[in-house]
């Protein structure tokens, strides 16, 4: 929840900054095409991506995850977890009735450190109660046996009553000075230091650790696989499930959109298997394909066939029947309408779903690579996570998100140029 109000803050922070700057620092007024618009609400093609808020949007995820993991990049964090020393008193009673008071001396540090107890400062009391020393890892917890280092500590009367003179069971925690003690049912005392709002390196790791380790993965490669070959062979899958899918998709679709048969036949498989998510079949593609290529190709082939399918058809029935009858009108052939009316009008709807059937290729190709794989960006992910490696996992993470991204502008170039009719009667 902090993490997005904080979101939220910058996202408003910024949108009223760009404006300030743009009405009173630039003047903006440049006279573009929206702005001789009479009206622009509404009219979706006077929306177009704000690049400068684009560029914000990115520093602003960088700037939070940064501040969130203590980065040596960023100037601002968030407060982290302690480290230092510290200490607190703890209340014993032993067989005798008799009350004592000693200390536990805490040193907190990073793991990796070379860390040691704090010195033992000596009571001015000889009572039973002996002040002990602790050590412990940040975001994590340790045990002091107070019992073992204490007079009588050992009798089975023996117990810690109070910490920090505040009453203690195993059900209520003390908090005291940079982190919280509680009680475990033998008796120890477990000392959690305060942990901060930043993660801890397993669970996120700082930006600077992940490019470093891209840096070596790219240079060494990973578990004697490189990173080229790794991202290679899940591309390869992907390109070749989409294309399969294409070449019976768009056919498909477009004998459901122009024959009635073929739609009712078609019609209940298609729309029976469109909702299945392609991972829900990865079980039934290792009974049928084994684990190997064929079943890879074969889930991503079915990934992309109906969508494909359903684009083809979307994109005949939204044809403008005009231009169907002026094609007939002229005395155009059935052959010629599909190839001068149909086919060109269908094309933006069919890029479209080529956009969105390559996407869930490359998310499925993934997925089917945790599954079983000898190679492939979803394999090293996996392999990472078996290590605790998160910083490979990130790194594998951002990897496929940048790839997705650029297969998804490639393919808005490549309809930009190959569909320059889009949005145009």
């Amino acid at each position: 929840m902090l993490i997005l109000a904080l979101y939220v803050l910058m996202f408003v922070l910024a949108y009223i900054s760009y404006k300030y700057v743009c009405r009173l620092v630039l003047k903006k007024g440049t006279n573009n095409y929206n702005e001789r618009k009479t009206v622009t609400f509404g009219d979706e093609s006077s929306v177009k991506p704000n690049r400068v808020a684009s560029i914000l949007s990115i520093v602003t995820l960088f700037f939070i995850w940064a501040a969130f993991t203590g980065s040596k990049l960023v100037p601002l964090h968030v407060p982290g977890p302690f480290t230092g020393e510290t200490s607190f008193e703890y209340s014993a009673q032993n067989a005798q009735n008799e009350t004592d008071q000693a200390t536990v001396f805490v040193r907190v540090g990073h793991r990796g450190e070379a860390l040691e107890k704090p010195d033992i400062k000596l009571k001015e009391d000889s009572g039973f109660a002996k002040n002990d020393a602790l050590k412990v890892v940040a975001w994590r917890s340790a045990l002091v046996r107070v019992q073992k280092n204490d007079e009588g500590g050992k009798e089975k009367t023996y117990r810690i009553t109070k910490v920090n003179n505040q009453v203690i069971t195993s059900s209520q925690p003390v908090e005291v000075s940079n982190g919280t003690v509680s009680i475990t049912a033998k008796g120890s005392l477990s000392f959690v230091p305060y942990k901060g709002w930043q993660m801890e390196p397993i669970w996120l790791p700082a930006p600077e650790n992940v490019f470093s380790r891209l840096i070596e993965i790219s240079q060494n490669g990973y578990q004697n696989i490189s990173l080229t070959e790794n991202i290679g062979w899940s591309l390869l899958r992907v390109l070749a499930g989409f294309l399969l899918g294409s070449l019976v998709g768009i056919p498909l679709g477009y004998a459901m959109g122009l024959n009635s048969w073929f739609r009712g036949w078609f019609d209940p498989i298609v729309e029976f298997m469109r909702p299945i998510p392609p991972l829900a079949l990865i079980p039934l593609i290792i009974i049928w394909f084994g684990i190997w290529e064929t079943g890879k190709i074969s889930l991503l082939f079915l990934a992309a066939l109906w969508i494909m399918t359903i684009a083809a058809r979307a994109g005949v029935s939204g044809v403008n029947i005009s231009k169907v009858h002026a094609a007939y009108s002229l005395g155009a052939s059935k052959f010629q309408v599909l190839i001068h009316v149909i086919m060109p009008n269908s094309l933006p709807d069919i890029f479209t779903g080529a956009r969105v059937a390559m996407g869930v290729c490359w998310g499925t190709v993934v997925a089917a690579e945790l599954v079983a794989a000898e190679k492939g960006a979803g394999k090293m992910i996996i392999s990472a996570s078996k290590f605790q490696q998160t910083d490979v996992v990130i790194m594998g993470i951002i990897l496929i998100g940048i790839i997705g991204y650029a297969i998804d502008v490639l393919m808005r170039m490549a309809e930009k140029k190959l569909v320059p009719w889009k949005g145009k009667s």
